[in-house]
């Protein structure tokens, strides 16, 4: 296996790994009271502080000029990747289990395959294998989503290990609690995240557009974390009056804002972009699931949350059906790119076979005229 594949893959399980442990960490931080606007507000701080050294030593020779048009953008950017859909995310995840949070973010790129149709950034091509697979994929990722969301089934009994952690017994009370007490928390859950993911395709589409004309993904990423500090900094002021939720004197506090900033954001960013260079942004979703099948490992070990059999099926449905979006695109990709070098080949062809026209020609054009030399010689 080359060096590059090895590293990628590296880098792919350390940005899973990584988010893991930001749903893990970000989770107890909430259940011990950390409200979720203030935590996303201390991810975008921490994030850009982290990002700008990236974006000044890495960018400052190659970046293009930053006009008004690429700031409105990169505003954009800001208020629905980072805003709206951490906000909705972390709401998400407060009120439901980091497994089913996990879970229903691997719909993304069905979400975003259903978005990007009007906006002329995907074809549906119903009758190509590529186009079906799509549209399969992404009515079984949203069955997937619906068993996930409106049932839950018996508990799996899975003997867990005699391990403890202090935080263990509280996430997992209050776990059971929202499935007994507090049913519409099972809705707001899922529904949140559903949310964010929407807002997430949403930006991906805007930071393509973007990206045509502003290609320095470290200074526009630093730009769309300091927008967003401003913005999520506002809405948790004006929602979170007291200095209580702001205060980080709790270690699982300051553990998980630090750890959302430069893990969540910093770090996991620079290397999905490192990957994406050499292996393309679907390389990276093929990775997803592995969060999925990590955060619901560390949950059982640390005893955080029970699992359901509505949990499990509408796990394996969701990712069963992320895969098939992705067959489907990397189908159509192969399709464009074998029908982009037949057409070169053709139009190579057409400039051999008009090459040789005029070569001929030009032999034609000789034998005339030594023939009309030859003619005029003879008659003197």
């Amino acid at each position: 296996m080359a060096r590059n594949e090895i590293l990628a893959i590296l880098a792919m399980v350390i940005v899973q790994v990584g988010y893991a442990g930001m749903n893990i960490s970000s989770k107890v931080a909430m259940n011990s009271g950390m409200p979720p606007l203030v935590l996303v507000a201390y991810r975008q701080f921490f994030a850009t502080f982290a990002l700008i050294p990236f974006a000044y030593f890495l960018e400052r020779k190659t970046r293009p000029r930053i006009t008004k048009k690429i700031l409105f953008q990169i505003f954009l950017c800001s208020l629905f990747g980072a805003s709206f859909n951490q906000i909705f995310y972390f709401i998400g995840l407060k009120s439901t289990t980091a497994t089913i949070s996990c879970a229903l973010t691997n719909m993304l790129p069905a979400i975003t395959f259903i978005l990007a149709i009007p906006f002329g950034l995907e074809e549906v091509g119903i009758w190509t294998r590529g186009g079906q697979a799509k549209i399969g994929g992404t009515i079984v990722c949203i069955g997937g989503a619906m068993l996930l969301s409106f049932y839950h089934g018996q508990v799996i009994n899975i003997s867990q290990p005699q391990f403890h952690w202090k935080y263990s017994g509280h996430t997992l009370d209050n776990n059971v609690g929202s499935h007994i007490t507090h049913h519409h928390n099972n809705l707001l859950g899922p529904l949140s995240i559903l949310a964010a993911n929407i807002f997430m395709a949403v930006y991906f589409i805007l930071q393509a557009k973007m990206s045509e004309n502003f290609q320095a993904p470290y200074t526009s990423s630093a730009l769309l974390c300091f927008m967003a500090s401003f913005q999520c900094g506002a809405l948790a002021a004006f929602n979170n009056h007291n200095i209580s939720d702001w205060s980080l004197t709790s270690r699982i506090r300051l553990v998980s804002s630090v750890y959302a900033g430069l893990i969540g954001s910093a770090l996991t960013f620079c290397l999905m972009s490192w990957t994406i260079q050499r292996k393309g942004p679907l390389y990276v979703s093929v990775f997803s699931p592995l969060l999925l099948v990590i955060v619901a490992l560390l949950s059982w070990f640390l005893q955080m949350e029970k699992l359901y059999v509505g949990t499990a099926i509408g796990s394996v449905l969701i990712v069963v059906g992320l895969y098939a979006v992705l067959w489907g695109k990397s189908k159509e990709m192969k399709n464009n790119k074998t029908h982009k070098m037949d057409s070169n080949c053709a139009l190579d062809q057409e400039c051999v076979n008009h090459d040789l026209e005029k070569q001929l020609q030009q032999v034609e054009l000789k034998d005339v005229s030594k023939d009309q030399s030859k003619n005029q010689i003879d008659m003197h």
